[in-house]
């Protein structure tokens, strides 16, 4: 174990400066045993660092391998197993718990004894041990003696040292030089005594011999001391020499460094001086301008605004260190105060007296635009207000409860004017919106025109949400046949030359442009008070202003009132909500007018809802690209809302209203109502949204109306007692069919092939139907004939039967002459023509799928012959060519 501890301590735990104290061979329990060596060490450099080291024999080679290493602090508790019987079982707690097996128990317990020592000295003993004999821990006390468990390492380490590479090179000599160094060592240590005795005496012989040298080293020094005296002697002389010398010079130097201490102060007062009339001295013509300047003039105002800034800068000069305690710089600064706070109140007076006048005189405007769909134009007076930009820059970092005072006042004014402006603007649109006469009066009165508002306004707001056009033919869906529809249309239209559906397309084209001239104004005038807004208060940056809001804008007529200190920065919100909060309070008439002209637009005609979804999603997209937070945007966005419930409401109508229909019971049902007012919506819808952001609500509202109309075809059909099911099922889907394939509606593709179907499906089925068994008897023969060949009788012996012979089929063929089945025919087309309508022109199609049937009967009939009545010769009285021109006559005829 000892070779092994020190191959260890050499090959592992020596190059990284560390000293083996104590080894045990382990393996793991309960597991294949694998030798290993935990290994207790310490690091040769402070601090002392007290680690456990697991050693494994490599399996490549015959050495040995660090594997893990463990800080002996992180050990917590150690587990010997059993304190009275011999166990060498033991476990070590880390962060997980380690189970190991000695390969003896004295190793072992030597092992934990050096761990407990360890504790003892470097740890503080926080290690527990468990299971540990208490004589144990005890034998690692040594008794008797001055040594103690904080001790120095040599009570823990085994007494070893390494020779050096020039301790063995002399050991390697001196052996050489004994040849019996090897074979009698008892022989080598006598020789190695007795050299040492004759070097021991020749080291005492050398320090006799050096007594000599000794004396002479003496004299030698006191003749030595005897120089440094008269040296010092010398030395002395000469410093009372100097010693006048030095005291003039102090007193020169002493002198000398006052002149410089008082030219130093000199210099840093003129520079002071200097520094305050620099900086707080303000030029006569800037005070003068302050005082009396011309704030209507370009040039007063900027004589104002440069006399402005320098004064700011006076003020917000950066005094060094006690300049405030001097009376001349707090009288300047007072003075400059009093500028301020007189030049404030002057701009501000005189910007409140702007604002009222431009009040007024755009009222005076307002007769000018009255007879016309167009908002005023406010560039004038934001020209003449952003000559003030500037100024108002210099009031919000001066004195902002003014600043805030004029941005109140701004507000209030200009709220009041554009409400009155906007108010007539959409009173105008909704007079032209409704054709309501007296407009080549161009509106002399305001009062009565405001009157017209108000009772308009009323009407809208007394309706019952109900807003079903009156010219929309869809709005008209109390469903008859179709020959009544158009006789009612007729006379319910009686306008000039004019047809229902080009007064509807007329009234819609005009709406929509009146609705995209009302956003067209709408927009510029938004975005021009923004910008204006923005330059003129300065809130176009994104930074904290100087203030906090401590109340919310309130939209009634509230304040932006603030808990503000001039020159005391409190958190706010960003100047971008304020422009938010400034707009929505100007304009604050705009979403109720935009919302109660959408509402005239429904209740004139709910198709309208399709234009105003289209303009104003693209308006709001518009807006959103440019400013998605802005107030345009946000007002647009909430109108857009109402305008998508509309439309909503506008298509829950027409499904209600397609559930509601009632069919005549004496006339035939032809194509629906429903079927061709949802043509009419699909074509409208497809020129409307053509090209639009919002594409994906029509696609949604098809959705919902091809359902509806597919249900309430289906039960009308079931319903309808005149015209046969088939027939209404199979004219109505191939209009819809006929309709989806013309407009090429990309999200019905589905409905568009189902239609289709249905369409082909209830046209067999109607064609089977009505065409029956036209030769009746013939029919139930060849049923007879395949109902022997299915019970197993063969074709050709079919004829031996006394029910089927020859003679039987001859007698059946003779009642079913040309003449006969040219009259069935006659008949038949007789009916279908009166079940089909004629809108559809569906007639031919289902006579020509009619003939094709009765062919197909015909052929079947001439194969059962031919193959059961062989080389009877027996045949029709009349041939498909025969059948080919009945129809065709019948077809002509009629």
């Amino acid at each position: 174990m000892t070779a092994i501890k020190h191959a260890l301590q050499r090959d592992i735990f020596t190059p990284n400066d560390e000293r083996l104290l104590s080894i045990v061979n382990v393996c793991k329990a309960g597991k294949k045993k694998k030798n290993c060596f935990l290994c207790a060490t310490v690091t040769t450099e402070r601090p002392v660092q007290v680690k456990m080291v697991k050693v494994k024999k490599s399996d490549k080679g015959d050495f040995y391998k660090r594997q893990i290493a463990w800080a002996l602090r992180d050990l917590a508790v150690v587990d010997a197993k059993d304190a009275i019987k011999e166990n060498p079982e033991f476990d070590l707690h880390f962060e997980k718990i380690y189970k190991w097996v000695a390969s003896s128990t004295a190793e072992k317990n030597a092992f934990i004894s050096c761990i407990w020592k360890l504790n003892q000295r470097y740890l503080r003993k926080k290690i527990d041990f468990v299971n540990v004999s208490s004589q144990l821990l005890e034998e690692s006390v040594p008794s008797g003696e001055n040594q103690s468990v904080t001790g120095g390492d040599e009570e823990v380490v085994d007494v070893y040292q390494e020779l050096n590479a020039r301790e063995e090179q002399d050991i390697e000599i001196m052996m050489e030089g004994c040849e019996c160094a090897i074979s009698n060592a008892e022989a080598f240590a006598e020789r190695l005594s007795r050299e040492l005795q004759v070097l021991d005496g020749a080291n005492i012989q050398s320090i006799m011999a050096s007594e000599k040298q000794v004396n002479i080293l003496m004299k030698l020094l006191d003749e030595a001391l005897k120089e440094v005296d008269q040296i010092e002697l010398k030395l002395s002389s000469y410093e009372e020499m100097l010693q006048s010398v030095k005291e003039q010079m102090d007193q020169i130097s002493e002198s000398n460094h006052l002149i410089h201490l008082s030219n130093t102060n000199n210099v840093k007062l003129l520079s002071e001086i200097e520094f305050l009339v620099n900086h707080m001295d303000l030029a006569k013509g800037h005070i003068k301008a302050l005082q009396e300047g011309d704030l209507a003039s370009s040039r007063g105002i900027e004589a104002c605004t440069n006399a402005a800034d320098a004064l700011l800068q006076c003020m917000n000069v950066a005094l060094r260190p006690g300049h405030d305690m001097l009376l001349a710089v707090k009288q300047q600064q007072q003075r400059f105060s009093d500028l301020r706070e007189h030049f404030a109140r002057r701009l501000a007076n005189h910007l409140n007296n702007v604002f009222v006048q431009q009040g007024h005189d755009q009222s005076s405007t307002l007769a000018q635009h009255s007879a016309e769909l167009a908002l005023p134009n406010h560039h004038p007076f934001h020209r003449d207000l952003l000559r003030y930009a500037k100024l108002m820059e210099w009031l919000k970092s001066t004195d902002y409860g003014k600043y805030e005072g004029l941005t109140k006042n701004y507000m209030d004014y200009l709220s009041r004017l554009y409400e009155r402006e906007i108010k007539d603007f959409f009173e105008v649109a909704k007079i032209k919106m409704t054709g309501t006469t007296k407009e080549s009066k161009k509106f002399a009165t305001l009062p009565r025109k405001e009157s017209a508002v108000k009772q308009e306004t009323e009407s809208l707001h007394g309706s019952s949400g109900k807003l079903t056009g009156s010219t929309s033919s869809l709005n008209k869906l109390s469903v008859q046949s179709s020959g009544n529809r158009r006789s009612q249309s007729s006379s319910l239209l009686d306008m000039g030359n004019m047809s229902a559906s080009d007064l509807d397309v007329a009234d819609r084209t005009k709406f929509d442009k009146i609705f995209e001239q009302v956003l067209s104004e709408l927009e510029p005038l938004c975005l021009a008070e923004q910008d204006f807004i923005s330059k003129f208060f300065k809130l176009q940056q994104h930074q904290s202003m100087p203030g906090t809001m401590t109340e919310a804008e309130d939209l009634d007529g509230g304040t932006l009132s603030r808990q503000h200190a001039v020159g005391t920065p409190l958190p706010v919100s960003s100047e971008k909500d304020m422009i938010r909060q400034m707009m929505i309070k100007i304009f604050r008439c705009i979403e109720p007018e935009l919302n109660n002209l959408i509402a005239l637009g429904d209740k004139i005609d709910s198709f309208n809802s399709l234009y105003m979804l289209v303009k104003m999603s693209h308006h709001v997209w518009t807006a959103q690209n440019v400013d998605p937070a802005s107030f345009l945007s946000t007002t647009l966005g909430n109108v857009l809302v109402t305008v998508k419930r509309n439309f909503d409401k506008c298509i829950s109508n027409q499904i209600r209203q397609m559930e509601e229909v009632k069919i005549s019971k004496k006339s035939k049902v032809g194509i629906l109502p429903f079927v061709a007012e949802f043509e009419e919506f699909a074509g409208l819808a497809e020129s409307i949204f053509k090209n639009a952001e919002r594409r994906g609500d029509l696609d949604k509202a098809y959705t919902k109306l091809i359902r509806g109309v597919f249900v309430n075809v289906e039960k009308v059909a079931n319903e309808s007692q005149k015209t046969p099911r088939d027939v209404v099922m199979m004219e109505n889907f191939h209009h819809i069919f006929a309709t989806l394939s013309r407009l090429k509606i990309s999200c019905l593709e589905a409905e568009k092939k189902e239609a289709k179907q249905k369409y082909t499906d209830h046209l067999q089925s109607y064609v089977i139907y009505s065409l029956g068994q036209p030769l009746e008897k013939l029919n139930h023969f060849f049923e007879g004939v395949e109902a022997r060949v299915a019970q197993g009788i063969r074709e050709e012996e079919v004829s031996y039967q006394l029910a089927f012979n020859k003679q039987e089929l001859r007698k059946v063929i003779k009642e079913y002459p040309g003449k006969e089945v040219k009259k069935g025919l006659d008949n038949l087309y007789k009916k279908v023509d009166k079940h089909l309508c004629e809108e559809e022109n569906l007639l031919q199609v289902v006579w020509h799928s009619m003939q094709d049937e009765f062919i197909r009967q015909y052929k079947h009939f001439e194969g059962l012959i031919a193959r059961c009545y062989p080389g009877s010769g027996v045949t029709m009285e009349f041939t498909i060519q025969d059948i080919l021109d009945y129809c065709s006559s019948i077809a002509q005829s009629h």
